[in-house]
Formats: structure tokens, sequence, C-alpha cells
């Protein structure tokens, strides 16, 4: 009776945040080895449809550059990276739409759906609700930066109970234009402040942030990522994902999240508890 009580405690407990996010967005990039891991996949599609049973509007961004790997080493394909950005050639950028809005984008809407939401899968080209120009003026080939986001696209999907999975890909200017390539970091970025969320989560392999002795720091600011930055506490990939936090706060998002999501509902266990178990970034 006791382990009964207690399971009921934990759902009190979670009460006041279902409360607080009950009819909010909430924008979540998903990636690392949550996106590779058959039992983490089925928690986190387990997870999503709870947040979308309460009450609670999730989109999910993801990404899939490990599959991308995988699939231009068979096709024996070559690409490169250049400040952590893979240059995508037509040839490149016809195998990253393949894994992305094929492969991945059907997977995650496969399991959504089987666990009980109603998710439909689209990218960037559908409805053409994503715009992007070449980056850096085409520094990574088609690899693009986003010029505009048409947030009614997702409204509608929206207001129709759906859950938007997004692969991150951005319509050209030209009918024959193969596309553009968005970083899934930044896509979900642009995402969460054209859509005002009230949350953005990134998925990734570590807990959060951390200090040099490898402790979590539970949150930051703008200031403290600035010292961090200098002293080289916040270094290589990290450096991207929390510029992509800053901007989506600036941007009239409440604030963000690094969490680890190889830890099981690692989402519920940020969002409904008291303490959270990742970083927080607020401006």
């Amino acid at each position: 009776m006791q382990h009964k009580i207690h399971q009921a405690q934990i759902l009190m407990d979670a009460l006041p945040y279902i409360k607080l996010f009950n009819k909010k967005t909430i924008v979540i990039k998903y990636g690392g080895a949550a996106q590779i891991n058959p039992e983490l996949k089925e928690q986190f599609a387990k997870d999503i449809v709870l947040l979308y049973l309460v009450g609670i509007k999730p989109i999910i961004i993801h990404g899939g550059g490990k599959k991308i790997n995988a699939l231009l080493d068979k096709l024996e394909v070559k690409s490169s990276f250049v400040d952590g950005l893979r240059v995508t050639d037509d040839q490149v950028m016809e195998v990253v739409e393949m894994v992305l809005s094929g492969s991945i984008n059907k997977e995650i809407t496969t399991l959504l759906n089987h666990h009980g939401a109603k998710a439909i899968g689209i990218t960037g080209k559908d409805a053409n609700f994503i715009h992007a120009r070449p980056m850096d003026d085409g520094k990574y080939g088609l690899v693009g930066d986003i010029t505009k986001i048409d947030k009614k696209v997702l409204k509608h999907l929206m207001r129709e109970k759906f859950i938007p999975v997004i692969a991150p890909i951005a319509a050209g200017d030209d009918i024959n234009h193969p596309g553009y390539n968005i970083n899934a970091d930044l896509a979900a970025s642009k995402i969460a402040v054209a859509m005002q969320a009230k949350k953005i989560i990134f998925l990734t392999d570590t807990p959060g942030v951390l200090d040099k002795e490898g402790n979590l720091i539970s949150s930051l600011d703008k200031t403290k990522i600035k010292a961090l930055k200098k002293d080289g506490t916040i270094s290589g990939g990290m450096i991207p994902k929390l510029d992509a936090c800053l901007e989506t706060v600036r941007g009239g998002v409440e604030c963000a999240h690094i969490i680890d999501g190889r830890v099981q509902h690692s989402i519920l266990l940020e969002l409904f508890t008291k303490d959270g178990i990742g970083t927080i970034i607020k401006e």
C-alpha cells in the first residue's frame, strides 16, 4: 500500500507543473543517444505522448548526423566539416534529405502515433513554411540560415491536435533548388521564437553544462556564459548550443534547458520536478 501511496504522491507533486504548462508550447530538440538507443527512443516517445495527453503542446525538431554519416559512407559519397558544419553539395544534400525527412522523421512519427499521439512529420519545404539563404555567402555549400518561418502552418497543425515533427530542411527561392540543410539546434531556436514557446529543451549526451571539475551547473545567464567561455570552461560543441539557447531567450522564450537524453524520462524529470536534472538558461 505504501508503494501505491508513493506513486500517487509523485503524481500530485507533478500537478502544479502540469497546470503551469497546460496549453503551452514546448519545443524539443531531439538528438544524441536518445535518438539512437532503441530503449531511449521508446521512452522518449512515451514521454512526449504524456505531455500531449495532459494538454501540453510539444513541437519536435530532430537532427540525424550519425545516420547521415553512415549512409554517405555506404554510398561512398565524400563529405567534410568546416567550423563544425557539414559542407553540403547537391549530392550530399540528396542523402541528407533522404535520411532526415525519410528514415528518421517517419520513425519518430510512427513511434508517437503507436503510443497514442497524433503526430505528423514535415520539413521546411512542406507548405514552404521555412525559407533560408546560404550561410556565410555559401561557405558551407547548401547549409542555410533561416530567413522566414511561416508559423501559421504549425499553428494550424496544432489546432488540429497534431504534434509537428520537423526535419530541419528549408526551401530555397527557386523551384529547382534542392533546399538547405539547417543546423537542428538553430532550427529549434528559430521555431521556438517564432511560436513564442514557453520553453525549449535540448536533449544531449551530457548532463548539462559542466564546470571544470565536471559538476553540473544548474543555471546560467548571458553574463555567466560569457565568463565561462572566456576561461575555457565552455568550449567545443557546447558553444553553439548555448548560443542557440541565448538567441532563444532573447527572442522572448522564457527559458532554455540542456538536459541528458541518456537518462530515461529526462524530459519529465526536467519539467515536472522542482530542481530538474539539467542546466537552465535564462537571459
